[in-house]
């Protein structure tokens, strides 16, 4: 008997049965926009040939003035239909299913040709819509009619009409967008009238054997949202109309509420899901923080839907179904929900990858092939960097020898895993620890390596990561001063009132550490929930709660401060910057730029302001905390260039910066694939 049998149960869907009750969400990948249509077969085709039982293509435009931006991708002539078909051809020779989704994005669109509801501008975009009249209504349902029907000629098991994220078919439903007073508008049934005109004629030029998903929006988290009732209306319209499946959506893209990053506890919305259940007859998927087999699993097993949602995962493991039925569930590759390779690489117009796999949507130019001649390999430096050139060696077959000389595995990551919100990374770390196990590399911990130790391996491998830089503070040496290491590593008491010097990644992590008591909302729903705010659209529009958000009372008194005279966290990661700035702010944290550290003495920080250092100031504090960059270690590395043994530095050795944790796992894996 199988440890998940609800996971892994077969989902009947009538005309086609689901080997499994998992689907691959849809991620926008930029894949498409490549034309390179093998790599784009090749990426969905791994998945295929992993297990999942239904994957979802990133959002395809309906029509130009629906793309999320110009040259979106979409089926829009018979060459696209021929591109799509070697996608749908290679999944279905791999024994997969694949819909195609079919994304409008409506005011979201970033181009001038943008159209919606109502003429009401998006507060993330600076283009202003155009309020469709009944002709351009018209050409819109018939643009998702021609899609569906493009999408079963290439070859395509379903569409996914996505009506949530605050997309095209979302800002119809809510009076925060749709201030029309005709028939598209007004009450509830004449704005939700467009999404189901459109599932009603999908339905009718496809036929009964082709699968329709409806993406629904079950908790909006922006004001004027849709109430519970109405969600439950719709649902039971799109069923009427002939939805195969309804699959939950969480949010607007504008929601000041994180949905998807890894502060957000797992299953954090699976409740919401739950509410549904029972009210329509078709197959319900839940979505949102489902990353691990056991999550997924409990989801099911307690009610909260048929099926469970995951997309970043299958970023992260391509074989997250197979190693699940087989037993190998941790040997599961972790989505930590990081966003720094997916998401932010989107937003900003790079190809999607992913922090723990850098060879997600690189399959085709990144392969890790079985080497014709085994090398020894010695690699100092158990962090990030020298754990992904380990791995990634010996599964190409060559003998692995790792070090450092710390009395564990992880490195940076270790600190990184104690950040209230950042939990994640735990799983991270046991699952490098099994794959050294399972590879059988060598593994010396606690043990300091000289140059002269690595002689006669072939290749040598320098992650020896990187060191706190001076900051060259007088009175810095004082006994009221520490770093960011001393504090996150080696757990040193730190005062009730406390500066913090430097306002990069580190610098935001330890004054997230110390705004908490010890506890983190993220593995407490209950808190996480008050102090975002997030409410029952049972009780409350939109699901946003009455009362507010309701952070806990910080535990310390903090004070983050910065030389450049920018906002504070402009650096950090594109769509979860604005979390982080955002629970500080909650926690009272008093942030503080275009500063210059004076000195330290008895009675704190003393800081002036600008070039001419005016306005001097003291920061009345109880601990100075130093996280004002870092420089890279190389002593090791420098010994063996004047042996003229040769070597490669990779990772924070290679280049500090910030702890990148996302260049020192492209840097190994892709080293090793070199090798």
């Amino acid at each position: 008997m199988t440890t998940y049998p609800h996971l892994l149960a077969p989902l009947d869907l009538g005309h086609t049965i689901l080997k499994n009750r998992v689907l691959m969400g849809s991620m926008h990948t930029g894949l498409e926009e490549t034309k390179d249509w093998n790599r784009v077969a090749e990426f969905y085709a791994a998945r295929a040939r992993g297990g999942v039982g239904l994957m979802v293509t990133g959002g395809m435009a309906p029509n130009r003035e629906g793309g999320v931006f110009p040259g979106a991708a979409g089926l829009f002539t018979a060459d696209d239909i021929a591109n799509h078909t070697i996608v749908t051809d290679r999944v279905h020779a791999a024994g997969g299913k694949i819909a195609m989704q079919i994304l409008h994005a409506g005011r979201y669109a970033y181009s001038p040709e943008c159209v919606s509801a109502s003429a009401v501008k998006s507060p993330i975009s600076p283009f202003p819509p155009k309020a469709l009249d009944e002709d351009g209504i018209q050409k819109q349902i018939a643009d998702f009619v021609t899609a569906t029907v493009r999408a079963r000629e290439a070859g395509y098991d379903g569409v996914e009409i996505m009506g949530s994220e605050g997309y095209f078919l979302n800002q119809f439903l809510v009076t925060h967008t749709n201030k029309r007073d005709d028939e598209w508008g007004g009450s509830y049934e004449n704005r939700m009238r467009l999404a189901v005109e459109i599932v009603r004629q999908c339905r009718a030029a496809v036929g009964g054997d082709f699968i329709i998903i409806y993406r629904l929006s079950m908790i909006d988290l922006v004001p004027d949202g849709s109430t519970f009732d109405e969600v439950v209306q719709l649902a039971v319209a799109v069923e009427a109309a002939g939805a195969s499946i309804i699959n939950t959506g969480i949010g607007w893209h504008e929601a000041r509420i994180p949905t998807i990053a890894t502060s957000v506890p797992r299953a954090a919305f699976s409740w919401i899901t739950k509410k549904l259940m029972g009210k329509v007859s078709i197959p319900i998927i839940t979505s949102n923080r489902i990353n691990t087999p056991d999550v997924g699993e409990d989801v099911l097993a307690t009610g909260c839907a048929d099926m469970v949602s995951m997309a970043r995962p299958f970023l992260a493991d391509a074989e997250f179904v197979n190693k699940t039925a087989n037993g190998q569930a941790d040997k599961i590759a972790p989505c930590i929900a990081c966003n720094q390779a997916c998401l932010d690489h989107t937003f900003g117009g790079k190809m999607t990858t992913c922090l723990v796999n850098p060879r997600a949507c690189f399959e085709t130019e990144l392969a890790l092939e079985p080497t014709t001649k085994p090398k020894t390999i010695a690699v100092v430096g158990a962090g990030p960097a020298g754990l992904s050139t380990a791995i990634a060696a010996a599964e190409r077959g060559h003998q692995v020898s790792l070090f450092d000389r710390a009395d564990q595995i992880g490195g940076q990551l270790n600190m990184a895993r104690v950040v209230p919100g950042k939990e994640e990374f735990h799983g991270l770390v046991e699952w490098y620890r099994t794959m050294l196990a399972d590879l059988d590399i060598a593994v010396h911990l606690g043990c300091e390596i000289a140059a002269d130790d690595l002689d006669g391996y072939d290749e040598v491998v320098i992650a020896t990561g990187v060191l706190p830089r001076d900051v060259g503070i007088s009175g810095q040496d004082g006994p009221n001063v520490v770093s960011y290491i001393d504090v996150l590593r080696h757990k040193v008491p730190v005062g009730k009132r406390v500066a913090i010097v430097g306002a990069g990644g580190i610098g935001f992590d330890v004054a997230e550490f110390l705004v908490e008591d010890g506890s983190s909302p993220a593995l407490d729903l209950a808190a996480w929930k008050a102090e975002w705010g997030v409410g029952d659209p049972s009780l409350t529009r939109g699901g946003l709660a009455e009362q507010g958000a309701q952070p806990a009372a910080p535990a310390r008194q903090v004070t983050l401060l910065q030389r450049k005279s920018e906002r504070l966290g402009k650096r950090l990661g594109k769509t979860t910057g604005w979390i982080h700035r955002a629970t500080l702010k909650m926690k009272q944290v008093e942030m503080i730029g275009g500063v210059n550290y004076e000195r330290i003495d008895a009675d704190g920080l003393h800081i002036s302001y600008g070039e001419a250092r005016e306005n001097p100031r003291l920061i009345e504090v109880d601990t100075v905390v130093l996280c004002a960059g870092q420089v890279s270690e190389r002593s090791l590395a420098d010994a063996l260039e004047a042996k003229g043994i040769p070597c490669h530095v990779i990772g924070g050795a290679d280049f500090a910066g910030e702890l990148d944790a996302k260049r020192a796992i492209d840097q190994g894996t892709r080293l090793a694939a070199s090798l």
